[in-house]
Parts: structure tokens; C-alpha cells; sequence
């Protein structure tokens, strides 16, 4: 039996990096009798049947897991965002950004295309909000060296809306890498999807990186009750207001006394952070009445 990590999944086989070499793995039956499958990221343990292939045997305890995309023991998610075409829903950074904060897992924000339009604006907000962030052009390389301090020594899963640049980032921390870029469509300013799996690469720099489809990954299945109760901890400029309320048991969205609200006022907490706060708080009660209703059955 040896160790090694998958690199890669795709239509069933799992390609595991061990001693430098790559086994094509199937994975034993017994996951899939327990609906649970090897990730990327993971760490294996293989029996090899020869000619560079094997079986997946057990899978090592994971530190961090997502369900989509499915990846594994990744330290950050580095969310790339756009405000030139394609212009990114800051909501779709934050609900990314509180369900990492749910799973332990570090958050970098991107803002690339800066030659086409500042993103100081969105920067400012994160910033503030704490998150290492850097505004990027992959074109010009501005921000290209930052980027690359803010991943070496981690394992970064790169995700955000199609054609905000992720592959053309990772083209520019890399010369040579030649991961495929999307075209942009002019008409309805969407990228065209160009990562059809997930995979994990190696930098020079030290970094190792997840390159992932887009944001429509990150959908309702990662909103589940444990972000219900945790969500405003999750929201990182939130922490210091949440004792301060008048009641227990506070939203934080429109009651009396709340701390938060009144840090939002004061613009302490920016308003489309808390937008972005109240539009999770209510997908996740309405999450909650549902499996009411599926229990009582």
C-alpha cells in the first residue's frame, strides 16, 4: 500500500501522484456503498495492481472538503472577481467567502481586470472587511507578483465567474502554463466555460493551485443549517458588534438594538456586505422551514 494525492478526477478514474509518478486509479466499491467518493486534494491510500494503475483503498482524514467543487484539504479559495466585463454580484463573493468561513478555509479576494476598470472600489470593501486582497491584470501583469506571495507555500483553489481570468492568472503567475482562456461574449458578458473538470497543478513559485469551473458550483447544497447558525460569524467585520445587541438572538437584519445594524449605519460595515448578509439569511430560512416541513412528514 503506498500514499500519494489526487491530482486529478475525471469520468470515474482518479489520477494519484505517488513518488513522482502518476497511478490511474479506480476508487473501491465500498465509497460509493457509503456516498462518498476520493476528491482532488486528497490524500490516498493506494494498492497498485500494476502497469501505473490501482485501486483507492482508504482515504486519509481531510482538514477542509467541498462538496462543489469537489476538492479537498485546500488552505484557501482565491476568488477571482471582475468589474469590467464580466462584472461580478459582490453577493457571489460573499456567499462563497461565508460558506469557506463555515469550513475553516482561508479566503483571498482577486480583483483582476484592472487595466480595464480600477475594482478599487470593490477592493476597499474587502479589505476592510479583512481579507487579503490584490487588484490584478493579467494583461499588464500589475498585482501578478502579490498574488503569487499571497498562494506559495498553500494549496489555493482558484474560482469565480466565468471569464473573469482565473486560468488567465494562473497563465501569467506561470509562463508557459497554457491553461485554456474563455472568451468573453460581448452580448451577455459572460465567459464561456473552459475548466470542464477539476485539477491540481504544481507552480515553480511553491504554490500548488485547484483550478475549478465557476461560481455556479458553489450552489444551495453548501447552504445548510450549520451556516444557518453560524452565518453571522461568518461575515468577518460583523465579529467585534455581535455581544453588543440588545437582544438575544439578534438577525441582524432589521431589529432594534442591533449592533450591526447600527455599525452598517456608521458605514463601519459596508451596506452591500450586510445586502449581501440579509439575501443569505433569508435562502437559509427558507432552507430551514423546508426541512421543518420534510420532518413532520
Amino acid at each position: 500500500m503506498s500514499r500519494g494525492r489526487v491530482q486529478k478526477a475525471l469520468s470515474g478514474f482518479y489520477y494519484v501522484e505517488m513518488d513522482g509518478q502518476t497511478v490511474t486509479c479506480r476508487a473501491r466499491g465500498k465509497f460509493r456503498q457509503e456516498g462518498r467518493s476520493p476528491l482532488v486534494g486528497d490524500w490516498v491510500e493506494v494498492r497498485e495492481t500494476g502497469q501505473g494503475e490501482g485501486m483507492v483503498w482508504e482515504i486519509v482524514q481531510r482538514r477542509t472538503a467541498f462538496d462543489r467543487p469537489a476538492v479537498a484539504n485546500v488552505d484557501q479559495l482565491v476568488v477571482v472577481a471582475s468589474e469590467a466585463i464580466p462584472i461580478t454580484d459582490p453577493f457571489l463573493i460573499d456567499r462563497v467567502s461565508a460558506i469557506a468561513a463555515l469550513k475553516g478555509c482561508g479566503v483571498v479576494v482577486c480583483i483582476n481586470k484592472c487595466d480595464l476598470a480600477s475594482g478599487e472600489g470593490l477592493a476597499a470593501i474587502y479589505r476592510h472587511a479583512g481579507f487579503p486582497t490584490v487588484r490584478t491584470s493579467a494583461e499588464t501583469g500589475e498585482g501578478i507578483e502579490e498574488l503569487a506571495a499571497l498562494i506559495t507555500g498553500k494549496l489555493s483553489a482558484f474560482t469565480g465567474n466565468s471569464g473573469v481570468g482565473k486560468s488567465s492568472l494562473l497563465n501569467a503567475i506561470e509562463p508557459g502554463f497554457s491553461l485554456q482562456v474563455a472568451q468573453v461574449s460581448q452580448k451577455l458578458g459572460r465567459g464561456k466555460h473552459t475548466t470542464r473538470h477539476v485539477e491540481l497543478y504544481r507552480l515553480s513559485c511553491g504554490a500548488e493551485v485547484i483550478d475549478t469551473p465557476g461560481f455556479s458550483s458553489f450552489d444551495a447544497e453548501e447552504l445548510d443549517l450549520a451556516l444557518k447558525e453560524h452565518l453571522a460569524e461568518s461575515f468577518l467585520e460583523f465579529r467585534p458588534y455581535l455581544g453588543d445587541c440588545r437582544f438575544v438572538g439578534c438577525g441582524h437584519t432589521k431589529e432594534k438594538g442591533c449592533a450591526v445594524l447600527a455599525a452598517v449605519r456608521k458605514g463601519d460595515i459596508p451596506a452591500s456586505r450586510h445586502r449581501s448578509y440579509v439575501r443569505l439569511y433569508e435562502e437559509l430560512k427558507d432552507l430551514r422551514a423546508w426541512n421543518s416541513r420534510q420532518a413532520g412528514r
